[in-house]
């Protein structure tokens, strides 16, 4: 999987605002800018698979609809839904064992100059 550039124009007051939310997490706007991206692909592709998933096992109007996903991230536990409670590091710990997570991830900065 390669990489490419991309140039963006935009408003010097959305550069502000963009350069402090960064700032207020010790991040530079590249990537703030990368992690909203990727959180909100994210969101549109967990949105996609519910709605497959309704089609496959024929959600009907009389059932309770799922809540739409948000693309604000919760605090703790980055990552989880919205109103899923963080797991503890003892079991993200437990977790890390047998079944961790690939270790060949793409950082949000990757191949961006």
């Amino acid at each position: 999987m390669g990489t490419s550039v991309l140039s963006l124009r935009i408003d010097g007051e959305l550069l502000d605002r963009l350069r402090h939310h960064a700032g207020i997490r010790g991040m530079n706007v590249q990537d703030y800018v990368i992690r909203a991206l990727v959180r909100n692909d994210f969101d549109e592709r967990f949105k996609a698979a519910v709605e497959e998933t309704q089609r496959f096992y024929g959600a009907g109007s009389d059932e309770q609809e799922l809540p739409e996903p948000t693309s604000a991230a919760p605090p703790t536990g980055a990552g989880l839904p919205v109103g899923t409670p963080a797991p503890s590091s003892r079991r993200l710990q437990q977790r890390a064992g047998r079944h961790a997570a690939p270790a060949a991830q793409v950082s949000p900065s990757a191949g961006i100059r």
